[in-house]
């Protein structure tokens, strides 16, 4: 019985921390006009517009440079450069290219070798709003020391205050809070043992924009 107690508060606390979650990813959008940060960084995803919204704040001068972290490694410069808005000379003098992240985690480890190497102290987080708790988790893990403002893309299905009767955003809300307490989970870990990856730990700098 008291197995069946604590099975059923544990259900309960997950449940209510879901809610929060979903709470807090509707409430990320639209995005506050940021403060002006040493530089940008994008974390590339299902769309776009993630790189289209970093390009815009570089155009606005909200950061120096701006890495969009996980391009796939078939896309080449010129193809990333056609699919976004702004000058091209902005996009060659003053953004860089990593290939090297393949997931969250590898986004947070190039973000974190990259601004260790330019030496920033300040970043523009541009990602999903959905994605955005998870991702300031692993990039403060990889770069404690840098101060990161969040700056979420709005994805739309989830705007609806009733997500949860749709399997589809249903699905995603569940499934990003899943791996966003399991980030949680590795950032405490790494915390109390010191454990944490340097920056620059198996990351292949950034193709640099050219001069």
């Amino acid at each position: 019985m008291k197995f069946l107690t604590l099975i059923a508060i544990l259900a309960l606390v997950w449940l209510v921390g879901l809610f929060a979650f979903a709470d807090r990813v509707r409430n990320l959008t639209p995005a506050d006009e940021p403060a002006r940060a040493d530089a940008i960084v994008a974390l590339t995803g299902p769309s776009a517009e993630r790189v289209n919204a970093a390009v815009r704040l570089l155009e606005q001068d909200k950061g120096k440079r701006l890495l969009i972290s996980g391009v796939n490694r078939e896309v080449r410069r010129q193809e990333l450069r056609a699919l976004t808005p702004g000058s091209n000379r902005l996009f060659n003098c003053c953004v860089d290219l990593g290939f090297e992240a393949e997931d969250t985690s590898g986004n947070a480890r190039e973000i974190a070798a990259w601004a260790k190497t330019k030496g920033y102290d300040s970043l523009i987080v541009v990602t999903s709003d959905y994605h955005m708790p998870r991702s300031l988790v692993e990039i403060r893990s990889a770069a404690p020391g840098v101060t990161l403002t969040p700056y979420a893309v709005s994805t739309p299905s989830l705007d609806d205050s009733r997500w949860w009767k749709a399997a589809v955003t249903a699905r995603r809300m569940t499934l990003e809070y899943m791996k966003y307490l399991a980030a949680l989970t590795r950032a405490g870990v790494h915390k109390l043992t010191g454990d944490n990856a340097p920056a620059d730990a198996d990351v292949t700098p950034a193709e640099a924009a050219p001069a």
